[in-house]
């Protein structure tokens, strides 16, 4: 049983038939059945039991039980194969992944234009991955980017989860609220965060305004907040107020909530920023930063794309000019 054949045996998993098949292969449906025809002729001598059944004309192969254990035993093994492949291009500084929230991009950005030329005659293969925020852990603890740019939520105490990293922390600073609130309704002055329970709130299910409130109010701050609506991304925040459809207060960063409230769109409903007063504890901020595991940059040398990256960040952090 070869890789070939077992990628051709995925290949009609996925897509059903022998022809789709084909297509997604770029070979001929007479190779893609051939195969099929010797990998049923081998599992029925080793197992008794053939790995596909033809229904009939125009109708999807039916997998046998074996024939899917065999599916799911070669997913797993292009997965590993795979993944030692990347390993070892990583190790070797022939290919770096990065990954960035869309407001962190310029961060990365910024680096990349500091060593571009370098990787370039390297030949480093260089990868940029959208990570949402609420994302931004897992994909750093799964190691499925090298580097990662992101925001998170930091407490006085200092975040646990950071004793494996390195970090270079470009701004930190309380949240904000922006909102399509009257003056009348809900004053310009600071609003304390004891008293959010006291305004509708559009909210996230998860991320990075999720991970505040769990901080000031438990995971249970739905049952203590008035949520007046669910969002899955700050764009449709936005929208939602703009529009008017809902009236509320949505958590943001202060540099998010300054710009959209300076701008004035014809036909949608003006947005006004009204500062946070934290008088919780324990005392949260947002602190935007790049992140990556400290034990990756001990593990190569000072030359590694990795640490040629790591070194722009902070040579970019040094000269960067936060937004106040």
């Amino acid at each position: 049983m070869t890789f070939d054949q077992l990628r051709t045996l995925l290949a009609v998993h996925e897509s059903g038939s022998a022809l789709r098949a084909a297509r997604a292969l770029g070979r001929e449906q007479s190779s893609v059945q051939k195969q099929l025809d010797t990998l049923n002729r081998n599992s029925q001598t080793l197992c008794g039991e053939v790995l596909t059944v033809r229904q009939g004309r125009g109708k999807d192969f039916l997998f046998t039980p074996t024939g899917e254990d065999t599916v799911e035993l070669a997913r797993l093994t292009f997965e590993k194969w795979l993944e030692s492949i990347h390993w070892s291009r990583r190790r070797l500084g022939r290919m770096l992944t990065v990954g960035t929230t869309e407001f962190t991009l310029p961060i990365v950005s910024r680096a990349w234009n500091r060593v571009s030329e370098e990787f370039r005659q390297r030949e480093v293969e260089f990868k940029v991955a959208h990570v949402r925020t609420k994302e931004l852990w897992s994909r750093l603890e799964t190691r499925q980017v090298d580097l990662i740019c992101g925001s998170i939520v930091s407490t006085p105490e200092g975040d646990l989860r950071l004793t494996e990293y390195e970090v270079v922390e470009y701004a930190r600073g309380q949240a904000w609220l922006l909102t399509n609130l009257l003056e009348n309704e809900l004053p310009d002055t600071p609003v304390e965060t004891s008293r959010l329970g006291g305004v509708p709130l559009v909210v996230p299910p998860a991320g990075l305004v999720a991970d505040l409130l769990i901080t000031w109010y438990g995971s249970n701050f739905r049952e203590r907040l008035n949520v007046v609506a669910d969002i899955d991304d700050v764009h449709y925040g936005l929208s939602l107020l703009r529009s008017g459809f809902v009236r509320g207060c949505m958590i943001v960063t202060g540099s998010i909530g300054r710009g959209m409230a300076a701008q004035d769109e014809p036909g949608t409903v003006p947005l006004r920023a009204i500062a946070l007063d934290d008088d919780l504890e324990p005392k949260a901020e947002l602190m935007t930063g790049a992140f990556v595991r400290r034990a990756d940059l001990e593990r190569y040398d000072a030359g590694h794309p990795l640490n040629r990256l790591w070194a722009a960040v902070k040579e970019d952090v040094r000269t960067y000019t936060p937004v106040a």
